[in-house]
């Protein structure tokens, strides 16, 4: 097992920002990049438009948001062909200006909803793209419907 998968549920890897007069440095020193086979940039049309859901049962992520900020659910997949609607989601907020990584694991599914104009998400991934192609379950965006946002 590697070090960053120590965890069989979803959890935050947190990280850091550090400023002085030259400008801004974002980093997350502990995460090793052990296992990781590629990754990807993610930012959507517009605020509040959903990106949900899509699943793996062998591929584990990772998501930090590069720009802006998003709610990422993920929820953990009991039947794969009908999966039940009562599962217990979980709700992450991810922002820019807080520097983490979420480790999402294999048997998940997560989505996305962009929270700012300008949200970009950084998804690592520990499967090449022609195992991820084999290894992809999708369900419909509203499948768990954790969108609306809560006022406080």
């Amino acid at each position: 097992m590697l070090e960053n998968r120590t965890s069989d549920v979803p959890r935050i890897i947190e990280g850091e920002l550090f400023v002085d007069d030259r400008g801004e440095v974002t980093f997350v020193n502990s995460f090793k990049l052990d296992g990781i086979k590629r990754f990807y940039l993610v930012s959507n049309h517009r605020i509040g438009f959903v990106r949900a859901w899509h699943a793996h049962r062998k591929e584990a992520k990772y998501a930090m948001a590069v720009d802006g900020a998003a709610l990422i659910g993920t929820v953990r997949i009991d039947d794969w062909e009908h999966p039940s609607k009562t599962l217990q989601v979980s709700r992450f907020i991810m922002t820019a200006k807080s520097p983490s990584l979420l480790y999402i694991p294999s048997g998940y599914a997560n989505g996305f909803m962009s929270l700012t104009e300008s949200c970009k998400l950084m998804f690592l991934s520990t499967s090449t793209l022609e195992d991820s192609k084999n290894d992809d379950v999708r369900f419909d965006s509203r499948y768990w419907d954790i969108w609306n946002i809560v006022e406080r």
